[in-house]
């Protein structure tokens, strides 16, 4: 199995890819206003690492959200121009899936900072996910108290274990390689609108 994948969705920056049985894995954290300057050349760095060319990949994935709307566009645009032009399927991961597939069956529950105190969070059940969704900080709480374990890729505003986003994102695109689909139907994951059309 060949494969690139990309997460824009955070303050970092993180690369996972495939060729045969090598791996390649790069995270480079702060660098939130620099996803579209950085990404081509990191990707070019992945693909130089394994000799592998976009071409040999099997498919492409992206973390779609939650998190940066900016990051999330950057990320699915990239994907989707290097799978329409490689003629090739991609594949949709979520910020919580990275956070959760590294894990045994446990219950856990990812956590991004949605800011102003909120999170956005997902309840996962022997590896499977429940409903995700937009929480107050109580609620997170109130999942914690019924035995979930927060995780999370960088602090937050409550104690959470914290993840390795690259071997994270790396296990998520394993776990998920059988549900690719057309670089068309690659969709974003919103929670709440951005902040820009709640001043509206």
């Amino acid at each position: 199995m060949n494969f690139l994948a990309i997460d824009t969705s955070a303050s970092y920056l993180t690369i996972a890819a495939q060729k045969g049985d090598a791996e390649y894995l790069s995270c480079q954290r702060d660098c939130m206003a620099q996803h579209s300057v950085l990404l081509m050349d990191e990707i070019a760095r992945a693909l130089s690492a394994l000799g592998m060319t976009a071409a040999e990949c099997d498919f492409f994935a992206v973390v779609v959200g939650p998190g940066s709307f900016t990051g999330i566009r950057i990320g699915i645009a990239t994907v989707k121009g290097l799978a329409l032009a490689a003629e090739k399927p991609t594949l949709a991961v979520t910020s919580f899936d990275t956070l959760a597939y590294d894990e045994g069956s446990e219950a856990l529950l990812p956590l991004v900072d949605a800011g102003h105190g909120a999170y956005y969070a997902c309840p996962y059940d022997g590896g499977s996910a429940q409903s995700p969704a937009y929480m107050a900080e109580a609620d997170v709480l109130a999942l914690v108290g019924r035995g979930y374990t927060p995780v999370s890729s960088q602090p937050v505003g409550i104690k959470t274990v914290l993840k390795d986003p690259a071997r994270g994102l790396l296990a998520a695109v394993r776990k998920k390689q059988g549900e690719v689909v057309p670089a068309r139907e690659l969709e974003a994951l919103y929670l709440r609108k951005s902040s820009a059309e709640e001043k509206r």
